[in-house]
């Protein structure tokens, strides 16, 4: 839809207070996300005021509500837990605490409030809302407050952030500290499977999630365990049974442990908890595997943030100021989510009413319906494990007789190889044969290439790099032996993984149809880069590890300077003439500037960069970080920015550079990126047994696949996961720089520039409108993991 852009700059903060809180319990993130709101607030003009220890801060008044600056929220990007303190707190439950709140607020003229924390802590705040006239006229009976106070402070406004590991409410798709958590679990996982792979045993980890079976759910889909529990799905009666069953089974197969997750709230189906304790002792009693129980307890609340949730928490923390200041006495108290890629607002009442909804049919039995409670990106997670980790004895699987091949084409990501695993699975679950492509396309022409099993890629979700090789060589040269390769193997479909080269190629393959026949197949190309630059997807494989690595070392190279004198870092990322790392990785890693391609700069900006971080380095701030694309510019080189900055910076700061290199490349791939890697791929798979179903010509025996849309890319588009006809985006493609022409963070710009500082506009059009939980679409199955 055409819109006219619409910018913030009309909103005006003047003469509004804001207050930030955190409440409830701690997560990774709730730093990141009091630093925008306290940034964008101050950059809109308005005061902003702390208010330390959640409710117990606005109650007690004092010390604990206090007017803050720009420079309060400096160094708190990379902290875990929240810098404000979170407690619990009983007399804001109470009436007589809510009055003592609500004059201590009056006080300071405070009537918005941003309150971070879970669905408790928002249900307490939108109850204060609903009670603020009241409150008001009471302090004014017992003469606290004068009838001018009344009149000037009438309306209280709210916006809410979720900020909770467990990703337990409703109408958001991820929780800020929830993706963190997954790395503490996934960290951990990964450590216990080696050692528990030299002694052959079994390991039951117990996870956190007392009502919610997300954090269980998702690591058990990302390291590939062998059973989970979680209190939404109990195991059906004799779960006893089938589980030691597939225990002694896969050990039969050669695998030398099991891996059991189990959350701290599971049940069986007669609303019996299942411990972590009870497991091992069936495991012990029934097989005599050795045993061993980890619960992980407070280590998930714990740590630095992930890239993703400071990503998340930056945007809904400006998203939550706008919000504000546009409320008007009759909006109600809304949160800020996200949807897909997306931002939205949500009435908050009705997001909390359908997580008590949730509790509501597990207390009653209504399993089924509390996972479809729980939104789309749980009911999926919980359909891919379920299609990954059993597999159906031989007899019971359907026969196709259609061999599919999957290659890996371009630079190795981390979570090609979690692709690679879910498409060998699904596809045989769906009756296929799946052969291997070992080292691309230029394999392919060799005919590196074999037939794969279930057990063959059995522990490939946690693996970085790509284990089948992968090379950038695209099929145009090969074509004739390719096209041998696949008639010689009988192969009616291809699954290709990687990424502007995995797109190149299948264009090439397209547009080779009408010389070879062999080519007339379903194809589906599944995005994997780090560089995120291939057309058609939001996001690409590998890009969050690459991300999260990027992020990490600036927060060490920002701490190697402490004690120092102020220091400027220079750092220079990879992606090709795509500015994604660099562009996010700022806002991550909290940076003063990000040179990218797509927006070209002069020296005169380089100019004002200079002088603006020396005005700031004037103040109390410490260390400067300036991110800089590998290609952004040919003559502005990373040396030539380093010494600009260091002639410029004499007598205020010093410089250093650095460049990243193949650091980003590897590494163990992140939550987001085994998860997302298997769910498109299994949804991939699926699209190619449709394709192969509809193209089969039973006269001739064989798949004709000629149209358009039987060659796609999948990818996921602001709130769904799509997929389209390489065709087509071909129109849409810089073929020379290899990136898109459109690209969709470039809108995050901005929030980058306002976070450190800078005057900018920002468009607004797509943020803004209050959505209902029960309209967001049916099918939007997120990239949210």
């Amino acid at each position: 839809m055409d819109h006219q852009p619409k910018f913030f700059e009309n909103l005006s903060g003047a003469g509004k207070a804001i207050g930030v809180l955190t409440s409830g319990g701690d997560a990774q993130g709730m730093n990141a996300a009091v630093r925008a709101v306290v940034r964008m607030g101050i950059y809109v003009n308005a005061k902003v005021y702390f208010i330390y220890e959640g409710y117990q801060g606005m109650v007690d008044g004092g010390d604990n509500i206090v007017e803050v600056s720009w420079e309060s929220v400096s160094s708190i990007l990379q902290v875990g837990g929240t810098v404000i303190g979170s407690a619990r707190c009983k007399p804001f439950r109470t009436r007589e605490g809510r009055l003592q709140a609500a004059f201590n607020l009056v006080q300071r003229g405070i009537t918005n409030l941003c309150v971070i924390g879970g669905d408790g802590s928002l249900t307490g705040a939108n109850l204060f809302r609903e009670e603020w006239s009241g409150l008001l006229e009471e302090l004014a009976q017992k003469g606290k407050i004068d009838a001018e106070a009344v009149k000037k402070y009438a309306y209280l406004n709210i916006v809410g952030m979720v900020g909770s590991i467990d990703n337990d409410f409703c109408g958001t798709d991820m929780t800020i500290g929830t993706d963190s958590a997954l790395h503490r679990i996934i960290e951990v996982v990964d450590a216990i499977m080696t050692t528990a792979q030299s002694h052959q045993r079994t390991f039951v980890l117990e996870v956190m999630g007392r009502h919610c079976g997300y954090l269980a759910l998702v690591s058990a889909l990302a390291c590939g365990a062998d059973w989970v529990f979680i209190p939404e799905y109990p195991p059906e009666e004799g779960w006893e049974d089938s589980m030691c069953v597939k225990l002694s089974e896969n050990r039969a197969r050669k695998k030398r442990l099991n891996i059991i997750i189990v959350a701290e709230g599971a049940i069986d189906c007669h609303n019996k908890p299942i411990t972590s304790e009870k497991v091992k002792d069936l495991v012990v009693q029934r097989l005599g595997f050795d045993t061993r129980v980890t619960i992980l307890g407070h280590v998930q609340r714990g740590g630095t943030p992930s890239a993703f949730d400071r990503i998340l928490a930056s945007r809904m923390g400006v998203e939550a100021v706008l919000a504000l200041l546009e409320a008007t006495p009759d909006t109600p108290a809304c949160v800020v989510s996200l949807s897909g890629n997306q931002a939205v607002r949500l009435p908050l009442m009705e997001c909390v009413q359908m997580t008590q909804e949730v509790q509501k049919a597990m207390d009653e039995g209504r399993f089924l319906e509390a996972v479809r409670l729980r939104g789309r990106s749980f009911e999926n997670n919980l359909n891919t494990y379920k299609l990954l980790s059993h597999k159906k004895p031989d007899s019971e699987l359907p026969k196709t007789n259609f061999n599919v091949a999957v290659l890996n084409v371009g630079a190795p990501a981390a979570g090609m190889n979690a692709a690679v695993r879910a498409a060998v699975r699904v596809g045989m679950t769906e009756g296929h044969k799946i052969f291997a492509v070992i080292d691309g396309f230029e394999g392919f022409a060799r005919g590196k290439i074999k037939e794969i099993s279930w057990g063959d890629v059995g522990g490939w979700t946690g693996q970085g790099g790509s284990i089948l090789g992968t090379k950038r060589t695209l099929p145009a040269k090969y074509l004739e032996k390719i096209a041998d390769q696949m008639r010689t193997n009988n192969i009616n479909a291809l699954m290709v993984i990687g990424g502007f080269e995995a797109f190149e190629s299948c264009l090439q393959l397209y547009e080779a149809r009408s010389s070879f026949e062999e080519f007339k197949v379903p194809m589906c190309v599944l995005p994997a880069t780090i560089s995120n630059n291939v057309p058609g997807t939001d996001y690409s494989i590998g890009a969050d590890t690459a991300l999260n690595a990027i992020v990490e070392t600036c927060d060490r190279i920002k701490q190697s300077a402490s004690g120092t004198k102020r220091r400027v870092f220079i750092i220079e990322t990879m992606g090709g003439y795509c500015g994604y790392l660099a562009n996010m990785g700022a806002l991550a890693a909290g940076a003063d500037a990000a040179y990218i391609f797509e927006e070209q700069f002069d020296i005169r900006e380089l100019q004002a960069n200079v002088e603006h971080l020396t005005e700031k380095m004037k103040t109390s701030i410490q260390r400067g970080l300036v991110l800089r694309n590998e290609n952004c510019n040919e003559n502005y080189t990373t040396d030539f920015i380093y010494q600009l900055y260091s002639e410029e910076g004499k007598g205020v700061f010093d410089c250093r550079k650095n460049v990243l290199g193949h650091m980003q490349q590897g590494g163990a791939p992140s939550p987001f990126d085994r998860n997302f890697g298997t769910k498109i791929s299994a949804k991939a798979m699926q699209w190619i047994s449709k394709k192969l179903k509809e193209t089969y010509r039973k006269e001739e025996g064989k798949v004709f696949a000629n149209t358009d849309d039987s060659v796609c890319l999948l990818g996921m588009r602001r709130r769904n996961l799509v997929f389209q006809p390489v065709a087509e985006l071909k129109s849409e493609t810089d073929f020379i720089h290899r990136i898109p022409k459109e690209q969709w963070w470039l809108k995050l710009r901005p929030l980058m520039k306002i976070l450190a500082k800078y005057k900018t506009s920002y468009d607004v059009s797509d943020s803004g409108q209050l959505e209902h939980v029960a309209m967001l679409p049916k099918e939007a199955e997120t990239g949210a993991i």
